[in-house]
């Protein structure tokens, strides 16, 4: 294969005679972006966090709380941000690797990747000022954004161990804690805005919002490829929301408690089989 050292866009041979991308001016645009959007992201967190500013729970009036709903993951729960986070900082170092800068996985999520961080920041700056619905707008953009992601990961195969941890990992984590987080969300706001239906009606209907989760779930695994990240993260969710009513003592709930954890298993058996139907394939 001839090669062309140094020009933009042209493939260059690399060991064991593999071949690369050469980066054009508009891959390092979006190695920039990653980077400014991943800052920011930090920034976000820290104010998020209550080092910069005040603690989540203590925003909109406690509407976001791990006791404010039926629906609020125990406080346990918000340790997978974490990882999520540690994996976004990867993230960032990895798309800046020569090796990666112009691949087509790069080149696919890097735009999504940097846009998920600002809606991350976004939210916890919203959240800072009390507006609960406007929350849920940027929490809704977010999981669309994750999920348009995450599926384009899956139409392109990731070629080492590293990179599946580094990008499918996170993505895959992020995505599915963060649409438990939306159902949370959503239904933070309903009460925030005063909607109270009563505690049978309430516990009712936190019921059709777990079956919205695990059908999600579902959806999640036939669309996505049955990844575990996605539906670890879920169930993860799901099983904290039944330990945050089981062991609160205001909200204690054990007919949300019992679906939530239903809707777990239902999220992880419909990866288990999916992975079962592809292996068969």
């Amino acid at each position: 294969m001839t090669t062309t050292a140094g020009t933009p866009g042209r493939t260059t041979t690399g060991p064991g005679g593999s071949t690369t991308a050469r980066p054009t001016s508009t891959d390092r645009i979006r190695q920039v972006a990653v980077t400014l959007a991943e800052v920011f992201c930090v920034f976000g967190t820290l104010v998020g966090v209550g080092v910069l500013g005040t603690s989540v729970a203590s925003t909109s009036g406690g509407a976001l709380s791990a006791q404010a709903t039926l629906i609020a993951p125990a406080g346990p729960a918000f340790s997978i941000w974490g990882v999520v986070y540690l994996g976004l900082l990867a993230y960032t170092v990895w798309q800046w690797l020569p090796r990666n800068a112009a691949t087509e996985r790069s080149r696919a999520t890097g735009w999504l990747a940097a846009v998920s961080m600002v809606l991350n920041a976004g939210w916890l700056l919203v959240t800072q000022q009390g507006w609960i619905w406007a929350s849920v707008v940027v929490i809704l953009a977010l999981v669309l954004t994750l999920g348009l992601l995450v599926r384009r990961l899956t139409t392109l195969v990731s070629t080492s161990i590293a990179e599946r941890v580094v990008v499918d990992g996170t993505f895959g984590l992020y995505l599915g804690w963060v649409t438990v987080a939306t159902c949370a969300n959503v239904t933070a706001a309903l009460v925030a805005s005063h909607v109270d239906p009563g505690r049978t009606v309430g516990a009712a209907l936190a019921v059709v919002v777990l079956a919205v989760a695990a059908a999600l779930g579902i959806v999640f695994a036939v669309r996505l490829g049955g990844r575990w990240s996605v539906a670890v993260a879920m169930a993860w969710g799901l099983a904290w929301i039944a330990a945050g009513r089981l062991g609160a003592t205001d909200l204690h709930s054990t007919p949300t408690a019992v679906p939530a954890i239903v809707a777990a298993v239902v999220v992880l058996a419909a990866a288990a089989r999916t992975h079962r139907t592809l292996a068969a394939a």
